[in-house]
């Protein structure tokens, strides 16, 4: 198979979609839409977000030391590409969008409540990289959707929220299951293994 070779790049995709949102106060709350995100650590809990220094947020998230991330749906879709290319420094974006902050439990960012799931997080550290910093920071708390827990099996089934990831400068809506961790060296079960059950 021949390939083609390009200039360096960012070519890992697809990647989340998610609406930050930040401010110690309704007058300074404001959201930005972020691609650049992910987990870094499982113990304790960490993540990022890299985001340019020139954005409206990068000042408020630098000046109290928090923000949420906020997991996006089909349902708010438009709200989520909206917030990533209109300012917050001369609007209000929750209003515009019609979305609702609510409180959150441990830091002073306020939650998308249209979000399924809210991660909230401290900065640790801010790497400036280049065009983008980068804000490491601790998930102090989680806040998800009931909707979404299975009462029955106790799992937490997300895939039903018609999560939206970002690639290639379009949106798409994730949920179709293709295999789940560890398939590749599990066990087969055999019909002996089932009369036991």
């Amino acid at each position: 198979m021949s390939k083609l070779k390009w200039k360096p790049g960012t070519m890992i995709y697809p990647v989340p979609a998610v609406m930050v949102s930040c401010g110690a106060e309704p007058a300074e709350y404001n959201i930005i839409t972020v691609s650049w995100t992910g987990t870094i650590c499982t113990d304790p809990p960490m993540c990022y977000i890299s985001v340019r220094p020139a954005r409206h947020s990068y000042h408020i998230i630098k000046k109290n030391g928090d923000f949420v991330i906020n997991l996006t749906t089909a349902s708010i879709l438009f709200a989520t590409d909206w917030c990533g290319v209109k300012s917050g420094a001369d609007r209000n974006k929750f209003e515009e969008m019609k979305l609702t902050p609510v409180p959150a439990s441990k830091v002073s960012s306020p939650m998308i409540g249209e979000s399924p799931v809210n991660i909230e997080c401290v900065v640790k550290d801010i790497k400036e990289l280049g065009s983008h910093h980068m804000f490491i920071s601790e998930v102090v708390a989680v806040n998800a959707d009931e909707e979404f827990l299975d009462k029955k099996s106790g799992l937490f089934r997300l895939s039903d929220a018609n999560l939206i990831s970002y690639l290639h400068g379009k949106y798409y809506e994730t949920g179709k299951f293709a295999g789940k961790f560890g398939f590749s060296v599990e066990k087969k079960r055999t019909r002996k293994d089932f009369t036991k059950d």
